[in-house]
This record gives C-alpha cells, sequence and structure tokens, in this order.
C-alpha cells in the first residue's frame, strides 16, 4: 500500500519574545509532515532554523522532493542516505517512527528505552536580555531546579552575576550561542566557575573554537552549533566536555540515537535540547532523553499556547508522550 504525505507550516505564538545573542523572535514556525498508510498517520515536527541556512518554505520544497520516495516505502535508514542531516529529514523521520508505531502498536519507548520511560527535569530558558531583566525572569522561576541563561555579549559577568543572586539555589547552563570571544574566554570561564554555573554552551564560534584545547576549562563546555552528526564527534575531542543533541540539527531521532551513542563512547556528557517548537517537537526528544546528563526540552512552555493533546509538563517536570501525541 502506498504512503500518503501532507505538508504543512504552522505558527504558535511565544509568550513574549524568545532572545537570543543572534536576534529575538515572538512566535515559533514549524513544519508538520504527516505519512499515512491505510488507516494509520504518523507524524513528525520539525523547526527550520536561519543560523543553518533554514526556512520554512527550504524545508517544506525539501521534504516535498521525498514525496515519491515515501511513497514508495523508503524506511528510516535508507533517509539517512537520502538527505542531509537538518530539519526537513527530522521532520519525515519522526513521522515515519510515529507511524511504524501506530501500525504495529508497539511504542517508540519500547524500541528505544532501555526501561520504562519516565518524567524528566527540563531546564527553564531565561532569554538574553539587560542584567536587571534577566534577573527578573530567574526570579519568578527561582523555584525551578534547572535554568538555562541565554548570554553573549559584552556584559555578560553582570547578567551572570544578576541571575544568579536572583536565583541563588537553581543549577545554571549558560548558553552563549557563540557569542564569546578569545579575549574574554578565560575570564568569563573564571567569572562563571566562580558563580556555581553547571554549563556552558558553545562559548565561541563553531569552526573557530580552537582555544579551547588549550585553555583551562572550570566549568564543563558544551558543544552546540558545532555538532550536527556522529561524524563531527572526533574532532571535538579535546575541545568540548558534553555536546548538545537535538533532532533538527541531527536530522531526526534515528541519527540522533547514533550520535548519542557515539557520544558516550568517546566519553562526552549529553544534553538533549530542542528549537522553540510545540509537544510534538518535543516527544521524541524526552524518550531520547530518559539517560541524559542534561535535559532542555522546554519549548512548549516558551509558547503562549501548545498544541493539543500536548506533553504534559509539572513544574519543570515533563512526562514522557502518549500515543494521541506522538509515538
Amino acid at each position: 500500500m502506498a504512503r500518503v504525505i501532507s505538508v504543512e507550516a504552522e505558527r504558535f505564538p511565544i509568550a513574549g519574545a524568545f532572545t537570543i545573542s543572534r536576534g529575538s523572535k515572538t512566535e515559533a514556525e514549524v513544519i508538520v509532515c504527516t505519512v499515512s498508510e491505510g488507516d494509520h498517520s504518523g507524524r513528525g515536527e520539525c523547526v527550520p532554523y536561519k543560523r543553518y541556512g533554514e526556512s520554512l518554505d527550504g524545508v517544506r520544497d525539501a521534504i516535498e522532493a521525498m514525496r515519491e520516495q515515501i511513497a514508495g516505502g523508503i524506511s528510516r535508514a535508507v533517509l539517512l542516505d537520502a538527505m542531509p542531516a537538518g530539519a526537513a529529514r527530522n521532520a519525515i523521520d519522526c513521522a515515519l517512527w510515529d507511524l511504524e508505531a501506530k501500525i504495529s502498536g508497539k511504542p517508540v519507548a519500547a524500541e528505544i528505552c532501555t526501561a520504562a520511560p519516565r518524567a524528566l527535569e527540563t531546564a527553564f530558558t531565561v532569554s538574553l536580555g539587560e542584567p536587571e531583566a534577566m534577573a527578573a525572569q530567574a526570579r519568578a522561576n527561582a523555584a525551578r531546579p534547572l535554568l538555562k541563561v541565554k548570554i553573549g555579549g559584552d556584559n555578560d559577568v553582570a547578567r551572570i552575576r544578576a541571575v544568579r543572586d536572583a536565583a541563588p539555589n537553581s543549577r545554571i547552563i549558560l548558553d552563549a550561542n557563540e557569542g564569546w570571544t578569545n579575549e574574554n574566554i578565560v575570564a568569563n570561564l573564571a567569572f562563571a566557575s566562580e558563580h556555581r554555573i553547571a554549563l556552558i554552551e558553545q562559548p565561541l564560534p563553531a569552526g573557530h573554537d580552537e582555544i579551547l584545547r588549550h585553555i583551562a576549562h572550570p566549568v564543563p563546555i558544551c558543544a552546540d552549533e558545532s555538532v550536527h552528526e556522529a561524524d563531527n564527534l572526533a574532532a571535538l575531542v579535546g575541545l568540548y566536555d558534553a555536546v548538545n543533541i537535538k533532532l533538527d540539527k541531527s536530522g531526526g531521532l534515528t541519527a540522533a540515537l547514533v550520535l548519542r551513542n557515539r557520544a558516550r563512547d568517546l566519553g562526552f556528557g549529553v544534553m538533549i535540547g530542542c528549537m522553540v517548537g510545540t509537544s510534538l517537537a518535543m516527544a521524541p526528544a524526552v524518550l531520547l532523553a530518559q539517560d541524559a546528563d542534561f535535559v532542555d526540552l522546554d519549548g512548549p512552555l516558551l509558547l503562549a499556547k501548545d498544541r493539543e493533546p500536548g506533553l504534559v509538563y509539572r513544574g519543570s517536570l515533563v512526562s514522557p508522550p502518549n500515543s494521541a501525541l506522538w509515538g
């Protein structure tokens, strides 16, 4: 039986604005790919990212270009060679996982998790802003056990101090989004260590981070923009202590599983992260994150309204998806 696909662009308003060192946005723009076979349908959501040259139209076109191969029953393994890593492949791959689960009646969790999936503690993001504004965000969320703080500018020492003072009991991840320089990284790392920061993501631009091999890491450093697929990992040994795995970077759950396992083999810590999307995008990542060191899957918490049905969030705990949502 031939498979049928549909591809839709959707927009979900963000509660306020989401600001990082590269800019700000007020809505999540996502693509949903649905693959149907008979009475069963599987869905996958991706978030095109301009940093990687992606757009809504470009990702939609890339998925549409696979229509004939999807109709012919392309497997997830073959898909890895048929498309490059990125958001388009992610949407198709996750739709195929979901479809396979619906047809077989066997949940994805049973395929990829070593134990029954559990609720996970996720980070909650504090957007980049002036120190006072960031302190207010942190203070409002100081009861959360893990905060992810966006930085990456000339005033990061003041931002770090303000957020730490406002949330003294929270563990804190700093995400510089490539915004530091060779000139300020040593001082910034030292200051972060003094303020009990747990992890620092991608302080330097991807491909311009060789200094990390030659300086102390008083706080563990996590690669984000520098790592997409498993093939990237060997070059990162000695530079980074951990890697942030996102389905939209790896190009789907299938590739992300390979990336996670290879990262563990090489001794990297593992964070499972996300773009700003809905619960449909987070669902497969929650299963991938069951043994992660850090979980950053707060996308739906940043939205004014999530899709329904969505994941269940209780404070900073996110529960595994039910079959009505995905998998």
